[in-house]
């Protein structure tokens, strides 16, 4: 069996999330289309728009995404955290003032970074949990960050 180098992983993880939450680096995403540089310009009345028939709103969505942040570093800690309504969000986030909004995206932003520093002090990837782990928030980002943007596109249209 092959192996990586740890810095290697540690390269291509940081710089993917740095690609899905902040700067383009031409790994999957068109220019501008990170989740903050999408996010940048959505107003608190765009955010409160659902995506679809039976989805949240993009508010939730987000929110989503930062309680998964915050959940995926619990769980990195501690394989054992308290469990989580996952449904909370898309039951309770519907219309939300600018306000609100702008405690949602300070809310991304704070646990990306809380997720970023925890990543930074992994001495080697030595386990398939941890590496999936560190996977899961790109992927899982990447889901919702397409789903805002395809809904951002038909509001538009």
């Amino acid at each position: 069996m092959s192996t990586i180098q740890s810095e290697h992983f540690t390269k291509v993880l940081f710089a993917l999330l740095d690609e899905t939450f902040d700067n383009i680096h031409g790994f999957y995403l068109d220019r501008n289309a990170s989740m903050f540089e999408t996010l940048a310009n959505l107003t608190a009345d765009q955010a409160s728009i659902p995506v679809g028939g039976q989805c949240g709103t993009l508010a939730a969505q987000v929110r989503h995404v930062a309680f998964h942040l915050d959940y995926i570093e619990k769980y990195f800690r501690d394989p054992n955290p308290p469990q989580a309504d996952w449904g909370e969000i898309w039951r309770t986030v519907n219309r939300v003032t600018p306000e609100e909004w702008q405690s949602i995206q300070s809310e991304l932003r704070t646990n990306y970074n809380r997720i970023l520093n925890l990543f930074k002090t992994v001495p080697a990837w030595s386990s398939e949990d941890e590496i999936g782990i560190a996977m899961a928030v790109v992927v899982h980002t990447a889901y919702h960050l397409g789903e805002i943007r395809q809904a951002l596109c038909i509001l538009r249209s």
